[in-house]
């Protein structure tokens, strides 16, 4: 993998010297991880392994950016799957925050069209150069270089596990750091393939190729690596040896609320969510203006059949469980890998409106029912903050919440305050369990899960089963729930891509009946937007020039 950095020519090499000696490949950035080890040749115990598995993740992985909006790969990667949910909006100049979300053109309720003259793709094709990475403006770059740079870290934990001395059952102890490894390699190849056109397989520490391949075949490697972490954990025979290694690999820090240390089963539920996750979010499923019979007739991908359903059906009937540990983040004063004030969307939301980074959307807030306690527990309309076309909002998300009893808090800037979902959730995996049962015909039984979300976090709405909603209604109120449910996670992108609301109205997307206040302070409550953003990204310049391709797939999606 070939990267560019701030007018450097790097290779994977440079993401194993950051790694290694503690520091990124931007002007030596203190990363906060004094117990990595400086160089490979020092990996030579338990130990060594051990810190060197846990930085190549969280610090590779998730803290070593460049010039990014924020301090983690939670603030910019995820902010742009929320900006382009619509669930977000902004104005800043940074990284492109203000133009990535912004849709094609909209229809207000009198009839007006009000068009953007730079939409998304031509801003995606103009900004996507070497020259644009190195001034900060492309944002294809970011969650590429992280990603690879965490699979990178994973290879070179796998070359080194089997050269070190370990203590007790030294084979539970291996097979814990694999697992690890193959954990989180599946997690960076579903990161790839659920975002970019093309990626590249690299399975050997600091090598690359140039045999690119679509998206499909990435995510079929993260499934590869997903279920050899789990027959990794299935051979582990010392369950106290296993905790030990385990216990350490994830940080203590970490170790509280709904994370902490998990058991091997609970582990193997974690990767059968994101085993299900993998194929959601990367089929079509389209409910285009509340029709579930809707046709997006140019796509990169393919649409959800019964037996994909039935195989997420599977999967989340085998996931994660209410009180199961799930991987989890948390900041600290010494930022370890996020800051509490500008680490994760959320953070970057919270506070009044007229001066945070992201602005709540209007159509986030619209997908609240009447009553619901996380409404009126989290955001206040104390000030509206106006801009042109899409961004004008009256919501502003409040710090720590407003003291509600047993409801979900969206946002604080606390250190330690808020969790961060890294992977899976007990709520997604109800979602998906909703979303299945109600596509395969099974709407009470999927109604019932939404409401068990909504019971989870402290909604404090009426039941939606045994209400006798149809098709269409039970699958309103999954959208709607999906959205207010899981905020911040980095799932909406692909959530409104899969229903088929951000592709161009003419190939039968748009997203209909919104509402959306002017600058005048006219409220709209039917407005069509036609988003016509790109599904999947193109490979970024950085890689895309600096490593030809020389396969037959192309590093430009072709139906932009």
């Amino acid at each position: 993998m070939k990267l560019f950095h701030k007018n450097k020519f790097l290779t994977t090499a440079c993401l194993t010297v950051a790694l290694l000696s503690g520091v990124s490949c931007k002007e030596q950035l203190d990363v906060g991880n004094p117990n990595a080890p400086t160089t490979v040749a020092n990996v030579n115990t338990e130990a060594g392994i051990i810190s060197f598995a846990q930085g190549g993740v969280y610090v590779n992985g998730f803290y070593n950016g460049d010039d990014w909006l924020g301090n983690s790969y939670f603030s910019l990667p995820w902010g742009y799957s929320e900006l382009m949910a619509d669930n977000l909006g902004a104005d800043a100049s940074n990284n492109q925050i203000t133009t990535i979300g912004v849709p094609d053109y909209i229809i207000l309720d009198d009839g007006t069209k009000v068009s953007n003259p730079s939409p998304q793709v031509s801003i995606i094709r103009s900004y996507n150069s070497r020259a644009a990475t190195g001034a900060g403006n492309n944002p294809l770059y970011y969650q590429w270089l992280n990603m690879y740079a965490l699979n990178n870290a994973c290879n070179q934990t796998l070359d080194l596990v089997g050269t070190i001395p370990f203590a007790g059952d030294a084979a539970s102890r291996s097979n814990t750091i694999k697992a690890w490894a193959y954990w989180w390699k599946g997690y960076a190849y579903a990161s790839i393939g659920s975002m970019y056109y093309a990626g590249l397989i690299e399975d050997k520490a600091s090598v690359t190729n140039g045999d690119y391949v679509l998206h499909d075949a990435i995510i079929n490697q993260s499934n590869t690596y997903y279920n050899l972490a789990a027959t990794t954990l299935t051979a582990i025979t010392s369950n106290s040896d296993y905790l030990e290694v385990i216990s350490q690999l994830i940080p203590a820090f970490t170790q509280v609320g709904n994370g902490g240390i998990p058991t091997i089963d609970m582990w193997k539920r974690n990767i059968n969510t994101m085993l299900a996750r993998n194929i959601l979010v990367n089929k079509l499923a389209p409910f285009v203006n509340g029709n579930p019979a809707a046709t997006i007739t140019k796509s990169s991908t393919t649409a959800m059949t019964p037996a994909d359903w039935n195989s997420v059906l599977t999967l989340v009937t085998a996931g994660i469980q209410r009180g199961d540990i799930v991987f989890t983040g948390r900041s600290t004063p010494s930022n370890f890998f996020f800051s509490a004030s500008g680490g994760t969307t959320a953070a970057l939301t919270t506070g009044v409106n007229t001066s945070t980074t992201f602005k709540i959307s209007e159509r986030f807030i619209q997908s609240f029912n009447a009553g619901d306690k996380r409404l009126t527990n989290n955001f206040n309309t104390n000030t509206t903050y106006k801009n042109n076309y899409t961004f004008t909002t009256r919501y502003s998300l409040t710090a720590n919440g407003n003291g509600m009893p047993g409801v979900y808090v969206y946002g604080t800037k606390d250190v330690g305050a808020y969790e961060l979902y890294i992977a899976g959730s007990y709520e997604e995996n109800q979602l998906m369990l909703a979303e299945a049962n109600i596509r395969l015909g099974n709407i009470e039984t999927g109604l019932g899960y939404i409401d068990a979300v909504r019971t989870y976090q402290g909604a404090g709405v009426a039941t939606v089963k045994g209400t006798g909603l149809t098709l269409p209604g039970a699958l309103t109120e999954l959208t709607k729930e999906r959205r207010v449910a899981l905020f911040g996670r980095g799932l909406g992108f692909y959530d409104n891509r899969r229903w088929g609301w951000t592709y161009d109205i003419s190939a039968g997307g748009g997203s209909y009946g919104n509402t959306l206040v002017t600058t005048a302070g006219v409220v709209n409550k039917n407005v069509t937007i036609n988003y016509n953003f790109m599904d999947y990204w193109d490979v970024p310049a950085d890689e895309a020039v600096l490593n030809p391709t020389t396969s037959s797939v192309a590093t430009q999606n072709p139906n932009y």
